[in-house]
């Protein structure tokens, strides 16, 4: 893989400004083999699993409800402003937002937002590897 080129610092503020969609995250920088993104969330997502990596979100605003299905049975964690969560790989989540929250997220370059399986995805769900920051 050729290095990157050196970029300057990026605001996220305007990088948010830049979009308004919810669930259709946008990738700010590049770490290795992995995206950095950044998504709105309101409403529900769709319950789905990436079985072969973890994925990491950041609450940088607003309130974030992940729904996990795990072998020990089923939870919901409250992400505050500030918290970070993995969601290990091969489990069943869903994630949802009471009111328009912005999310960082970390996950290898290629995943997609709804993982390997998910159940049906509704409309308002964009089914990406994320799209570039214009």
């Amino acid at each position: 893989m050729e290095p990157m080129e050196p970029k300057e610092p990026l605001a996220l503020d305007k990088a948010f400004a830049s979009f308004t969609e919810c669930w259709s995250p946008r990738i700010v920088a590049a770490v290795n083999d992995y995206d950095v993104r950044i998504a709105r969330f309101e409403g529900e997502h769709v319950w789905h699993v990436h079985e072969n990596t973890d994925e990491f979100f950041l609450v940088l605003d607003g309130e974030v409800h992940l729904g996990l299905r795990e072998p020990t049975g089923a939870r919901t964690v409250v992400l505050t402003r500030g918290s970070v969560f993995t969601v290990p790989r091969g489990t069943y989540h869903k994630p949802s937002a009471p009111e328009r929250a912005e999310v960082l997220l970390f996950e290898p370059a290629g995943t997609v937002t709804v993982g390997d399986r998910h159940e049906e995805v509704p409309a308002h769900v964009d089914v990406t590897t994320g799209h570039a920051l214009t």
